[in-house]
């Protein structure tokens, strides 16, 4: 059991560090849950139990997806990646199989218990459950890059799904509203811009790895990333209008300087990695959206 439990420590050590990861899911809890909340002129806050099972849930879903990735890309990763701790075997399926079992059913328990939402975390776990399997499509959507991403990326809508729903439940809130269905797609787009843009590359680094640069050429990869990026920006700037407004030009700045950097790739797609900047400005984003909830909260105190 020790042996396990210290494989175990390795494989969330290299790909998935608990500390971070946990904080991630509170903030990804934590942003959507204010936006609302805020836009809906509520400030008197009931924090509890309830608010930690769902930003715990949100880390525990996404630990599970990292995992069943690795099963998924298991005979790839055995080729391409051989330093990772699956393919390297320094952990073993049966470890990761048995650790999911028990988070899983945990989160379920938990939500079970303590939520008023149970039913969208069923869903959500259902959705998971489908990407694990393909789909039941494995044939067709492991062979298509642009078939995995419009089969799997929508798992964030429903994540945010779940967070919008025990918001609203909770606080008997109208579900179909703008400020809902804007909080729907708030992460969704960052995260489709993220996957996009980690699987564009120069044309000379190009490997056996199959990347959207290889399929379409990497200035259309790119433009593609732009186009999302300012349709994902419009998103937070509905968002944070009635807020605060400086935060709407913080905003604005940062996606130009984002923009900037999309130009320059296309110039020349050896001088950095186009992921790199994206991660950059989404940190910065979520950042000012993060601040925005906090200095509201304390000026309208």
């Amino acid at each position: 059991m020790f042996a396990a439990l210290k494989r175990l420590n390795i494989y969330q050590k290299e790909m998935y560090p608990i500390i971070s990861r946990l904080l991630l899911g509170y903030l990804v809890f934590g942003e959507i849950y204010f936006i609302i909340l805020l836009n809906h002129g509520i400030i008197d806050v009931k924090f509890g139990i309830q608010e930690l099972v769902c930003g715990f849930t949100v880390f525990s879903f996404l630990f599970w997806l990292r995992i069943a990735d690795d099963f998924k890309d298991y005979e790839l990763d055995c080729r391409l990646f051989k330093e990772r701790p699956l393919p390297s075997g320094r952990v073993t399926k049966k470890d990761l199989g048995i650790f999911i079992t028990i988070l899983i059913t945990v989160t379920l328990v938990l939500n079970f218990i303590y939520m008023n939402n149970f039913l969208f975390c069923v869903l959500l776990y259902t959705y998971g459950s489908f990407m694990a399997v393909w789909f039941f499509q494995k044939h067709k959507i492991a062979k298509s890059l642009p078939l995995a991403l419009v089969t799997h990326n929508p798992v964030q809508i429903f994540i945010n799904l779940y967070i919008v729903s025990f918001t609203v439940i909770k606080y008997q809130l109208p579900f179909f509203d703008l400020t809902n269905m804007l909080a729907l797609l708030t992460l969704y787009f960052p995260a489709l811009i993220w996957e996009v843009s980690r699987k564009i590359k120069a044309p000379e680094e190009e490997t056996e790895y199959v990347t959207y640069s290889k399929l379409f050429g990497y200035k259309k990869a790119v433009n593609f990333v732009f186009i999302v990026t300012w349709i994902d920006i419009f998103t937070n700037f509905a968002l944070v209008w009635n807020l605060n407004k400086w935060s709407v030009l913080a905003l604005l700045l940062n996606v130009l300087w984002c923009s900037w950097k999309f130009v320059e790739f296309k110039k020349n797609p050896t001088k950095y990695k186009i992921v790199t900047k994206v991660e950059m400005y989404t940190y910065i984003q979520e950042s000012l959206m993060i601040l925005t909830i906090i200095l509201y909260i304390i000026m309208h105190r």
